[in-house]
């Protein structure tokens, strides 16, 4: 059987879509969050994971900072942050950032550092 997730509204698109999808609630083994932001220098604190999250840039530009290094990410890549790794991202704007996250686990485990 398949599971769907809607929504909210009549939106079709993904224009203004940050969403936290937690894959238990849908009988998902990972969990998700949409982002879609035009804010220059938007994005969360310094946190870390007990899994791996991947980072499907859609859209747009961030500045990764992945434990030490930094990482000029575009539309078009994918970035794998391994477990227990320190990371946080700030949008470079004006273009509109669109990223779906994916955390590697039914729930989001967040450790923040900042």
């Amino acid at each position: 059987m398949v599971v769907s997730y809607q929504r909210g509204g009549d939106v079709a698109d993904d224009v203004d879509w940050n969403d936290e999808i937690e894959g238990e609630t849908i009988g998902s083994q990972v969990s998700v969050i949409l982002v879609y932001s035009k804010r220059d220098g938007a994005g969360p604190r310094l946190h870390q994971h007990p899994y791996t999250e991947t980072f499907v840039i859609r859209k747009g530009r961030a500045l990764f900072t992945v434990g030490g290094e930094h990482v000029e990410a575009t539309g078009g890549q994918v970035l794998v942050v391994p477990a227990f790794t320190p990371h946080k991202f700030a949008v470079i704007g004006p273009e509109p950032f669109v990223s779906t996250n994916i955390h590697a686990n039914p729930t989001f485990v967040t450790e923040w550092l900042e």
